[in-house]
């Protein structure tokens, strides 16, 4: 029941997070849409209106007009073409390439001098004019909003407002048409700001978010793996020693023609297959160390290797009375420690002593026979000591810690020391998503 409940819960966050990507891909298809679609529509709009008066004055005026019309067009296809980088620019994607700029501002050009032959040979009413005026830069100025600053857009629109009205102020125009012109202008260029800029920073938000949930499932995955790496070292760490040990005792005493060969290959086998099951817990994730059945397995092992073993305060309240997730930490402890002393040095006698000081509780792991390289319990150099790394983990999502190193007198100690306070949403320190 459990694993089909976080399969479901699997699949749930899964189908939301596909949902909200979905959502998030629509909002960003539907703004980009309506950004290439804001040209077209002043173009059909406030840039043909005007022009039918020039259309019925002779041969020029709808010559102009005609170029106008093209012109205009031919800036709202280079705009639509240049929405998406310019979005990718905002997002600091990808850099806008300046040169797309080139023919659009060339274009540009082109539009106000037709515009201004307009407004000369009479081809355009003074209203009309000042709605031509306002469709002349939307085109341009809907990406380039996008690639300078609020304050460097509004002054170079305010430099373009006042060459156009000076062009059109050298041809006649009232002045009265002029203010109209000049205002249409600013009206357009805010208007341009005001539905671009928030638009695109609200779906620079939105992707950031996006983004920071797939850098937290890679993240999730990451530690994922690291749990189930420092997960099989603790359970295979302690069994593949002992059945190395096993093994050879077996080879050693089959040449001897001892018949209790035999029963060491049987004790191989049985830890073969509950190393076997240790494994599909881990993988399950569901695998806890239980502490008084390490205790007792460190003890049947390291006496197994002929090594003297203790085992003290394991019926006092540091150990069957410390919380469940105290418990759980300092069982891979035991398990980490005995393992390291079976692989490491030559002990003769091992104690574990379980304690509480200061409302933490305290576990110490003491061996005899220190070798040149550390000494039992410590991995040797080339190592990297992934089980105490492992260990020292475990401890401190508890607020706990662990000490390793000789004690004097030829001994090695290993000291763990975990507040009985601990968490409780901390018990199973090997399910990363209980965390």
């Amino acid at each position: 029941m459990k694993e089909l409940n976080d399969v479901i819960g699997r699949v749930r966050g899964w189908r939301r997070g596909w949902t909200e990507r979905t959502k998030l891909q629509r909002i960003d298809l539907y703004t980009r849409l309506t950004l290439c679609a804001l040209p077209w529509v002043f173009l059909v709009t406030w840039g043909l209106l005007p022009l039918g008066k020039a259309f019925g004055q002779g041969p020029l005026p709808a010559s102009l007009a005609a170029a106008f019309l093209a012109v205009n067009a031919a800036q709202c296809v280079l705009s639509n073409r240049n929405v998406d980088p310019a979005f990718a620019h905002y997002r600091g994607v990808e850099p806008f390439p300046l040169r797309r700029l080139r023919l659009p501002a060339v274009l540009l050009a082109v539009l106000t001098g037709l515009l201004v032959a307009l407004a000369a040979v009479g081809g355009v009413e003074d209203a009309g004019l000042s709605l031509l005026v306002l469709d002349l830069p939307l085109a341009f100025v809907t990406p380039y909003v996008l690639l300078v600053p609020v304050r460097t857009y509004l002054l170079r629109c305010a430099a373009c407002a006042v060459a156009v009205v000076a062009l059109l102020a050298a041809v006649g125009v009232p002045g009265r048409t002029l203010f109209g012109s000049a205002v249409s202008l600013l009206v357009g260029t805010v208007l341009v700001l005001i539905s671009t800029r928030p638009s695109a920073w609200s779906l620079s938000v939105m992707w950031q978010a996006e983004e920071a949930r797939d850098m937290q499932a890679r993240l999730a995955v990451a530690e994922e793996r690291l749990r189930f790496g420092r997960d099989m070292h603790d359970v295979l760490g302690r069994n593949l020693a002992v059945i190395a040990l096993k093994s050879e005792l077996a080879v050693e005493l089959a040449q001897r023609g001892n018949a209790t060969a035999v029963d060491q290959m049987v004790e191989v086998q049985r830890i073969a297959r509950a190393s076997q099951q240790e494994v599909r817990d881990v993988v399950r994730g569901y695998r806890e160390a239980d502490l008084p059945t390490e205790l007792l397995g460190a003890k049947g092992v390291l006496e197994a290797a002929g090594i003297t073993c203790t085992v003290e305060g394991a019926d006092g309240p540091a150990g069957i009375g410390a919380p469940p997730a105290v418990q759980a930490a300092l069982g891979w402890v035991v398990r980490e420690a005995a393992t390291n002393v079976l692989r490491h040095g030559d002990p003769r006698v091992c104690v574990i002593r379980l304690r509480t000081a200061a409302g933490s509780v305290v576990l110490e792991v003491e061996n005899d026979g220190v070798a040149e390289n550390g000494g039992a319990g410590a991995a040797p150099a080339g190592e990297g000591g992934s089980g105490l790394a492992g260990l020292r983990e475990r401890l401190a999502a508890l607020g706990g810690s662990l000490e390793a190193g000789a004690a004097g007198d030829g001994l090695f100690r290993v000291t763990a020391t975990v507040p009985v306070t601990a968490p409780r949403n901390l018990s199973r320190s090997t399910s990363p998503e209980e965390r």
